[in-house]
């Protein structure tokens, strides 16, 4: 006999668990991670205080915690000092021990100190939610136990227990940085993975968030699906919440002929998707047109090195950067149009220098393309000199 408030056939438990975890998982992606982490939220109270009792109940999770490790995280990833880089520590021990590092991380005062301001420090925060972190779970599993019964509620439990540690901190701190595709040339080893958006809310576009860590939306790319971002739209057309921060627009005006302080900012903000765009607009095309005439075992040569040129030199292990630079030797169009592209990374690598600075250097590197005899890189540098930022 059982007193159960819910007797379900065995998929309504299923269902069931899905519906317990996504809310959970929103409650990671837009109150953790998009909204305390990297504040590109401001939200409302009821739905911040809801959040942070439900990852209590469902998780344990301490707001400081979990920010000042996230943090930390971008401050020093893929050095020795990451909590947890697949590069540093092998993937199987974050995929399968993920938790056990965060909870390493998590207990270092320095690390909750430096990294961990401006998180909820209020009477629940510091009485409750805190100081007792496994009260919550402790009532969620009686809490299920009187709705679904003792086996299916254990195992409803269970499953939220292990969801956010093997999908969040395994699966998107793990295989987030092994493997998968890159929409940008970081110097870290950040990947999106597909197709898991439905299961992990948006985080699974890691590559992307990195480039453009501070904004509210993962999504860059027209087939690219951020749920979590959907519950944004829809809590921000219910007041409950504001959109302090996105990704900017990188938009062209054409009557622009030289570069200026707005240039320079374009450039800043968007650095990591004019990178990508040289690639494609100046790297691929040069490729393409040498392809032409390449014959024989050159032919095969260019073909390995067009797939290293995607790359920025250090990024590359010492064997690829050799060959790369062998083969850049013998053929000087595409030894020219590198050399541009590293010059115009090393102009990057200096975004926190002055808009004035940047703008003459940006400049001058469009002035050293178009006296370069490459067509590719000259209408590249008309473009660059017309860029300009509008908010999404």
């Amino acid at each position: 006999m059982s007193f159960a408030v819910f007797d379900f056939p065995w998929w309504g438990y299923v269902l069931a668990s899905l519906l317990l975890t996504h809310v959970t998982i929103v409650s990671v992606t837009v109150y953790l991670h998009r909204s305390q982490a990297h504040s590109a939220l401001d939200l409302g109270p009821g739905l911040a205080h809801f959040f942070r009792f439900w990852l209590w109940l469902t998780t344990g999770i301490v707001t400081k915690q979990w920010v000042a490790v996230h943090r930390k995280h971008h401050a020093t990833v893929e050095t020795n000092d990451d909590p947890h880089s697949p590069q540093k520590q092998g993937i199987n021990a974050v995929l399968w021990g993920g938790w056990l590092l965060y909870r390493k991380a998590a207990s270092q005062q320095d690390t909750l100190s430096k990294f961990g301001k401006g998180t909820p420090d209020d009477w629940l925060e510091q009485k409750i939610y805190a100081r007792h972190p496994n009260y919550g779970i402790s009532l969620l599993l009686v809490i299920y136990l009187l709705l679904f019964g003792p086996l299916a509620g254990v195992l409803v439990w269970t499953v939220q227990m292990f969801w956010i540690p093997f999908w969040a901190a395994g699966v998107i701190n793990g295989v987030g940085h092994f493997m998968g595709y890159r929409n940008f040339e970081l110097p870290d080893a950040s990947r999106n993975i597909v197709p898991w958006g439905f299961i992990i809310g948006g985080e699974e576009l890691h590559n992307n968030h990195h480039a453009y860590a501070s904004s509210a939306q993962f999504s860059v790319k027209p087939w690219e699906f951020d749920l979590g971002w959907q519950y944004v739209r829809l809590f921000q057309a219910l007041d409950l919440l504001k959109i302090r921060r996105k990704i900017p627009v990188l938009a062209h005006d054409t009557e622009k002929q030289s570069c200026d302080i707005e240039t320079a900012k374009a450039f800043v903000s968007n650095r990591f998707e004019v990178l990508a765009r040289y690639f494609n607009d100046v790297l691929v095309n040069v490729c393409r047109e040498e392809m032409r005439s390449a014959t024989g075992e050159y032919r095969k040569k260019m073909k390995r090195a067009r797939k290293l040129l995607k790359y920025e030199g250090s990024s590359l292990s010492g064997a690829k950067r050799e060959y790369l630079q062998g083969f850049l030797e013998t053929n000087k169009r595409l030894r020219k149009a590198y050399a541009m592209r590293e010059a115009l990374h090393n102009i990057a690598a200096r975004s926190s220098s002055s808009y004035e600075n940047l703008h003459k250097s940006l400049e001058e590197w469009c002035r050293a393309a178009e006296e370069s005899g490459i067509e590719a890189l000259r209408q590249f540098s008309i473009r660059l000199r017309g860029y300009t930022t509008v908010q999404s």
